[in-house]
């Protein structure tokens, strides 16, 4: 699991003084390039290997409000690897708040080749994402 910490910002609040929902989305996006940079995968080695990384899905469930200044703790864990695609599970927690869940969220991402084509997973990506095993 990948760890990103984040603090609520004047300028994401909406009308009513709370985290705009869109602003969440941006939050994960920053959560997932740093567990691709923690990995070894971040942008400049992508682009030197010519590897793309394309979200094709986003599932998310707000579960709270976020305030001005609230501290927030985005987990980030590889749910499943396909033959071209993974699925991350990301969730943003209140920090301060033990398990006090704000989002939860299921992304699907598409590894694409120099052709702009979904490739294979690189098996050094495998290694580094690689879900964790069921406990019997």
């Amino acid at each position: 699991m990948f760890e990103t910490n984040v603090r609520a910002r004047s300028y994401e609040l909406d009308a009513f003084g709370h985290v705009n929902h869109a602003v969440f989305l941006n939050y994960l996006e920053g959560a997932r390039f740093d567990a691709l940079e923690v990995a070894g995968f971040d942008p400049a080695t992508l682009e030197e290997r010519g590897w793309g990384v394309h979200v094709v899905r986003v599932e998310v469930d707000y579960k709270r409000e976020v305030r001005l200044g609230d501290r927030l703790r985005i987990q980030t864990r590889p749910e499943q690897l396909r033959n071209t695609s993974m699925i991350l599970r990301q969730r943003i927690l209140l920090e301060g708040q033990p398990g006090e869940t704000v989002v939860e969220a299921r992304v699907v991402l598409v590894w694409v080749g120099e052709d702009g084509r979904p490739m294979r997973i690189p098996d050094e990506v495998r290694t580094a994402f690689h879900p964790p095993r069921p406990t019997p």
